[in-house]
């Protein structure tokens, strides 16, 4: 088999064994629904009720403000249409994900008034911008914890105050930030959170939504009473317990995850910096470790990728759900990047199961590829 240096974990992450292990019980013998009565649910419902418990201290809130859905974008979506169902008005980044972005356009054409906070070159959602469109009496604002392509960490806890102080309710999506930096609910005012439990070496298929108790949400899935009646269907014991695990292992060793991977990043920048190749990082100082996103002038992002492909790396050209659009990414729009620089950027996103070596082999690659480039 191939060996790959495996470079796009914003995209998804590796199972934890952990993780792989805590799930297997209820996929073969303890599969009962945990929703039946007889004995036989026992095991399944004491493993959902716990699996619920440990995802709420993860993040400083309450097991009965936990609800599991199948993914980050469909806890999104139950948050948009949510808002549109009560007639709210919404207010957004620009560089948010699609999965909030497509909802809010579908929500525009409803008639729901929907507002795009522009962002700086950083791509700092800054909270002057906030005060001049949220000012009405009630209604939501929706700002993603970190960025996807470039990493950027938003100041969640100032602009939830600001939303607070007018009434409106505050969510982020913090797919890309879950399991990777600190995140308490309470102490940074979030009334409503997203998570994907892939993004954070979790099982695919799964995340939740937190929402603050005391708020009113519409329901997202009628039918059964599962998840207070919020969210019908019978629960995926195996795939949240894998979430539970694999989130409550990240968060135990979040510090030393964190140091790892800024040491990760600055042998690769060092190690790149010294070759000579002219490239420019995107994002802010206060990012999520591990994200790097490069452009290099006058290149094809598309084709470092593919080339980088052919020699066994993995990176993406910016966000995973947008890889077969050749077009500029509108985070990459967003922040102003020249057109020459946003075709030409990769991202690169590093997991703690990457190595030292590993940088020194993408560098020498990159730097292989760019500089035989530069003869032709």
């Amino acid at each position: 088999m191939k060996e790959y240096v495996y470079a796009d974990n914003a995209a998804t992450t590796r199972l934890s064994n952990k993780a792989f292990e805590s799930m297997l019980p209820y996929l073969q013998n303890e599969y009962g629904n945990a929703s039946q009565l007889y004995s036989f649910a026992r095991l399944p419902k004491k493993a959902l009720k716990k699996a619920r418990q440990v995802i709420a201290n993860c993040i400083g809130a309450q097991p009965s403000e936990i609800f599991f859905t199948s993914c980050g974008t469909e806890s999104d979506n139950w948050v948009i249409n949510g808002a549109v169902q009560q007639h709210l008005p919404i207010v957004t980044s620009s560089i948010e994900h699609h999965a909030i972005l497509r909802p809010c356009e579908a929500a525009k054409r409803c008639g729901c008034s929907v507002s795009l906070l522009p962002v700086t070159k950083e791509g700092i959602v800054l909270s002057s911008s906030v005060k001049e469109v949220v000012h009405s009496s009630c209604g939501l604002l929706s700002v993603m914890y970190a960025n996807n392509e470039i990493g950027t960490i938003q100041p969640i806890k100032e602009l939830a105050t600001i939303a607070h102080e007018n009434g409106w309710l505050m969510h982020t999506d913090a797919v890309q930030a879950m399991g990777h930096t600190r995140i308490n609910v309470r102490e940074l005012g979030i009334d409503m959170l997203s998570a994907s439990a892939h993004k954070f070496n979790g099982p695919k298929g799964i995340g939740f939504l937190y929402i603050k108790e005391g708020i009113d949400w519409p329901s997202l899935i009628k039918g059964g009473a599962q998840e207070k009646g919020l969210r019908a269907g019978t629960e995926n014991v195996a795939s949240i317990v894998g979430m539970a695990t694999a989130l409550e292992e990240n968060v135990i060793s979040i510090c030393e995850n964190e140091s790892y991977l800024a040491h990760l990043e600055e042998i690769l920048i060092s190690n790149l910096s010294r070759s000579g190749i002219v490239f420019y990082r995107n994002g802010a100082e206060n990012h999520i470790r591990g994200n790097v996103s490069l452009s290099f002038p006058n290149r094809s992002g598309e084709s470092i990728m593919h080339r980088l492909d052919l020699k066994g790396i993995c990176v993406s050209t910016g966000s995973a759900c947008d890889s077969k659009e050749t077009q500029i990414s509108h985070v990459l729009k967003a922040i102003g990047l020249e057109e020459m620089l946003a075709k030409g950027t990769i991202r690169i996103s590093l997991s703690k199961y990457n190595t030292e070596q590993d940088m020194i082999k993408i560098v020498q690659v990159l730097v292989g590829i760019l500089k035989e480039e530069s003869v032709k």
